[in-house]
């Protein structure tokens, strides 16, 4: 008789079972085999139940609770410790040797902790329970100074925003970007494995673009050739200061340009019109310009293949006129969080 797997019926009928053929073999004197051959199981079977029985008694012969048990290997507290590191710590502050948290170093966190190796699946099951999912991280240089973020959070910003109400003003947020024709971003769907290709000119071409925007909507811009330079930017304000009916409290960011003696001359015989304010160093979040400069780059760049600068050019255009004409597209850049108090 051809033997079957004991394992694909019901675990109580698996119980039974091993009782049955012990019993047969401790209690009626058969053999391994006769018990085996009865039975219609493989020899070493009769065998391994019988040494269990041994060692545990019919305790031993029991079926166990089958299936992944809930709650994995991790302990409540253990969880809610590993989820507080993650959220509260980088990699590095905790001397591993990479900066983002992967599911592999998550794992290696919870072997350093409490001695538990799991899987990266598992892991990957824990990060998704509590809430976490993967996602890009914002870059933020490592000369940013707190301290100098939260002094223009909540004194610096406030003292302009008031001083801006009480002299009927608007506050415009200012910033410069260089975009290239070969700029890419976003994704496009293709059966899996077959990675499609997007044509595109083998020439490199850049166009330089300075903009402003205010929380109210208002979109300015002024595109240029070659490198930001003094001229440039003394250009733009004086357009800036043509297209105002108000007062204009500009903010930037501290590139040498904006901080240079005839800008700051220019300023100074202009002060009625245009005020300056610099941001903190290295803090570009904090700028809701980067958010059209982004727009740009995405939908009048990258999703739109041009052919030649002039094309390129004209796409840049088009895109920033018509968002012009859309001042909710652009208090919508306001929304982001790390902008939202400029709103």
């Amino acid at each position: 008789m051809k033997n079957f797997d004991a394992r694909s019926i019901h675990p109580k009928a698996q119980q039974t079972l091993r009782v049955r053929a012990v019993r047969a073999v401790i209690e009626e004197g058969k053999t391994h085999q006769e018990v085996a051959d009865l039975l219609g199981v493989a020899r070493g079977t009769v065998t391994k139940w019988v040494s269990l029985y041994k060692k545990g008694g019919y305790e031993a012969l029991k079926s166990k609770k089958q299936g992944r048990p809930k709650g994995g290997k991790l302990k409540g507290w253990q969880a809610s410790a590993i989820a507080r590191i993650v959220v509260d710590k980088n990699p590095e502050q905790l001397k591993f040797p990479w900066a983002l948290w992967t599911r592999e170093l998550v794992g290696d966190l919870i072997y350093q902790k409490y001695g538990i190796r799991l899987s990266v699946w598992t892991v990957g099951r824990y990060l998704k329970r509590w809430g976490f999912t993967p996602q890009k991280p914002l870059k933020r240089a490592y000369q940013r100074n707190p301290r100098a973020v939260e002094k223009w959070l909540h004194q610096e910003y406030p003292k302009i925003r008031y001083k801006a109400k009480k002299e009927h003003g608007e506050i415009h947020w200012c910033d410069e970007m260089g975009v290239r024709s070969d700029h890419q971003t976003g994704t496009t769907w293709s059966p899996k494995g077959k990675t499609p290709a997007v044509e595109c000119t083998g020439r490199r071409y850049k166009c330089n673009m300075i903009s402003s925007i205010t929380n109210k909507g208002t979109l300015r811009f002024m595109l240029f050739e070659g490198s930001f330079t003094v001229e440039v930017f003394l250009d733009f304000l004086k357009r800036l200061k043509k297209s105002i009916e108000h007062k204009v409290f500009l903010i930037a960011d501290n590139h040498p340009v904006h901080k240079a003696k005839r800008v700051a001359k220019w300023l100074e015989s202009n002060k009625d019109y245009i005020e300056m304010y610099f941001l903190p160093p290295y803090s570009p979040e904090l700028n809701p310009d980067e958010y059209l400069n982004n727009d740009v780059k995405s939908n009048a760049v990258g999703r739109v293949r041009a052919r030649t600068k002039r094309e390129m050019k004209d796409n840049i255009l088009y895109y920033l006129r018509s968002t012009q004409k859309q001042p909710e597209i652009v208090k919508a850049y306001f929304k982001a969080r790390s902008v939202r108090y400029a709103a």
